[in-house]
């Protein structure tokens, strides 16, 4: 794909959402950070379902800390692998309480140091707490990518690289939520839906799939 063909799928995506954001509900990097944490094999509804819950009675490092492995396992029970994840929750209020004085860090290296944090989280947590132009990617970034030709590669960081090296600057910052939010909506895995895609007539994908019948 050309540079002014991806600049084109970009600044499409741009014109239909100005001012991307994520599904995750949160109102601090900390909330975020969980969230984010917490959505691995799950769904934001899910999440958000939760933490609507536990965030209006623990919402720091210190207060979730407080509630324990039970008491958090309480709370998003109804999420997969949800005593993993309680762990690896407990366990990063105790890193954050004990090295960073309860601040989630703005560095990659800190974060992926956290229990339960890898690349595409701390990514994540980077672009959207701290205004960094990171391109985080997941599943549905990682389809998209490769089905239209955006930026194909055979695993997620040669398309993470490829993103960055490919993607104009000034779009960078939203990149990644323009890509889930496509992946998730229209270019969805089983059946993508170019039949009402913004970019059908820039993407390299074939066949096009047909709308379904009436």
């Amino acid at each position: 794909m050309n540079a002014n063909k991806r600049r084109a799928i970009y600044e499409t995506l741009q014109s239909l959402n100005p001012h991307p954001k994520t599904e995750l509900e949160y109102t601090s990097p900390f909330e975020l950070l969980l969230a984010v944490l917490l959505s691995a094999q799950a769904t934001d509804v899910s999440v958000n379902k939760a933490m609507r819950k536990m965030f209006p009675v623990a919402n720091t490092p210190q207060t979730v800390f407080d509630l324990g492995e039970e008491g958090v396992s309480g709370y998003i029970k109804t999420i997969g692998l949800y005593r993993t994840k309680a762990k690896n929750v407990i366990a990063t209020c105790r890193i954050l309480l004990d090295q960073y004085g309860g601040e989630v860090p703005e560095d990659r290296e800190a974060l992926e140091s956290l229990p339960g944090v890898g690349r595409k989280t701390a990514n994540v947590i980077l672009n959207t707490a701290f205004g960094h132009p990171t391109i985080a990617v997941d599943t549905h970034i990682f389809r998209v990518a490769n089905r239209t030709g955006l930026a194909p590669g055979k695993d997620v960081r040669t398309v993470e690289t490829a993103l960055e090296k490919f993607t104009p600057a000034e779009f960078k910052q939203d990149a990644h939520h323009w890509l889930i939010l496509h992946g998730r909506y229209v270019c969805k895995a089983r059946r993508p839906e170019c039949w009402h895609c913004a970019i059908e007539p820039l993407c390299e994908f074939r066949p096009k799939t047909p709308p379904p019948d009436l």
